[in-house]
């Protein structure tokens, strides 16, 4: 496994349409590892293929352990996903990309989806979340179209920038209490 280098909103190839995985097999399962990896050396919640360059519609993501949580702590390898149902009723939320480092915005979502997809084998898949993984799964799609969260921001006044060495603080403080929780 490999630590992957995120690109940046100024990459055009965040602006492309991620292109349908057709071969299945051991380069997309190491290509799946490798953005687990990334996706946890960078302390996101979810990577979507187009923010490690590569247009494929492959994302992951995993909510931090919490009890309270049934979808939390388990890593989702997400292959040509599409929505096929999705809550009427939208929440309002925070969100920020590891693309778009520092800043965070309000987005409006569904607050929770029905995805259908394919898992690492090309074997069909279907989820129901709800609450932030669906806004997860939404904003990693959303990537697999070109699209950026701060494209979602209704106005300048519902997206923020949050100082480097605050984010460095608030990570370094993150890191400790995973630590803890794993001596515990």
């Amino acid at each position: 496994m490999a630590i992957r280098d995120i690109i940046y909103a100024s990459d055009p190839r965040l602006r492309e349409k991620a292109k349908h995985v057709k071969q299945f097999g051991p380069a997309l399962k190491t290509l799946t590892e490798d953005m687990l990896e990334t996706l946890h050396a960078a302390h996101g919640l979810g990577l979507a293929a187009p923010q490690i360059g590569l247009l494929q519609r492959v994302f992951v993501a995993e909510l931090p352990e919490d009890e309270n949580d049934p979808q939390s702590g388990k890593p989702f390898v997400v292959i040509n996903p599409e929505v096929v149902k999705a809550s009427s009723k939208e929440v309002e939320g925070e969100e920020g990309c590891l693309s778009i480092p520092t800043w965070w915005g309000l987005v409006w979502r569904p607050e929770w989806v029905i995805v259908k997809a394919q898992d690492v084998n090309g074997k069909p898949v279907r989820f129901k979340v709800e609450g932030l993984l669906a806004r997860v799964f939404q904003h990693e799609m959303d990537h697999l179209n070109g699209i950026l969260f701060v494209d979602r921001v209704e106005s300048p006044d519902k997206l923020w920038q949050i100082k480097p060495e605050e984010l460095k603080a608030e990570q370094e403080a993150e890191a400790e209490t995973e630590s803890a929780a794993v001596i515990a």
